[in-house]
């Protein structure tokens, strides 16, 4: 198998001790990592400018420029998902254009979003933490959940819900029969807002589809949450929308990603963690890093 002239780990793209000992496998010369993240785009460029393997976590925008100064790319690794290209941190379709692959990954941190999800609200139905959603402690069993973006993390999350007796409405820019039933219905998002009792947002980053006249829509005593990576809102409205009585917003560090002040939103309930960062997930996210490395090499 070939290997890269120079890999550079341009930030903290999370992979793990052993996988980064293992990436000294694949490049000629001593793998350069760093364990920040860069301020400026100067920075990123004079740490990649000898790399012909980048690889990069979700934070650290690589941009045209960067792309083009380093002559000698052939391959970006995304330490992190690749949905949607025109969303990604990495400028996807410049990079292909000049010949450089870009490989992403994708169901790494699945598993804990869902538990991380499902605690909060069980912990806010129950009035475990510092709000409690009704007057009485109440049950997910019966209560609506509307899940916008039916990817593998919004599946996971229905079939938690439905174990619960929860019904789950969902609207996705691709409909998905075959896991529809009774109890799990394709809606507008019109009538998602109307009549869920939760709504869960799982869409790209820079995919803001909720705003003042959404949260309207939705109905009084209900519950927002994100975990997608940033807003999938505008935050103006939904700081308005928690302020009123009775509705609470649960994000987790991604959910809030860009949100300076989001501590200080009213009936806000936020965890600093990134929840999908489980020691599960790292091992999962290293190894298909590296499978994707090895496939690439093996291409050449």
């Amino acid at each position: 198998m070939k290997k890269f002239k120079q890999i550079v780990c341009v930030d903290n793209t999370r992979l793990t001790n052993w996988a980064l000992a293992k990436l000294s496998d694949y490049s000629e010369m001593p793998v350069r990592i760093f364990n920040d993240y860069p301020a400026e785009n100067q920075e990123i460029i004079e740490r990649i400018t000898e790399a012909d393997c980048l690889l990069v976590s979700w934070k650290t925008p690589i941009n045209a420029e960067a792309i083009q100064q380093a002559k000698s790319l052939k391959y970006i690794g995304m330490c992190c998902s690749l949905i949607d290209k025109k969303s990604a941190n990495v400028a996807v379709e410049f990079a292909e254009n000049q010949g450089i692959i870009v490989k992403g990954v994708r169901d790494y941190g699945d598993e804990g979003v869902v538990e991380f999800i499902i605690s909060q609200l069980i912990s806010l139905a129950k009035g475990l933490g510092k709000y409690q959603w009704k007057p009485l402690q109440t049950e997910l069993k019966g209560k609506v959940l509307g899940i916008i973006g039916m990817g593998t993390v919004g599946q996971m999350l229905a079939s938690a819900a439905l174990a619960f007796g929860m019904k789950v409405l969902y609207f996705s820019r691709t409909r998905k029969p075959a896991i529809e039933n009774e109890n799990l219905v394709f809606v507008s998002l019109e009538k998602l807002l109307q009549e869920s009792d939760v709504v869960s947002t799982h869409l790209p980053r820079n995919n803001r589809i909720i705003g003042k006249n959404e949260f309207e829509l939705m109905k009084p005593n209900s519950v927002f949450i994100n975990t997608s990576v940033g807003p999938t809102f505008e935050v103006d409205a939904l700081k308005n929308w928690s302020n009123k009585a009775g509705n609470f917003a649960i994000f987790d560090h991604d959910g809030a990603f860009g949100i300076e002040d989001i501590e200080e939103f009213s009936n806000t309930i936020y965890s600093p963690k990134t929840s999908g960062m489980t020691d599960a997930a790292f091992d999962r996210l290293s190894a298909k890093v590296l499978k994707n490395i090895e496939n690439y090499l093996e291409s050449r």
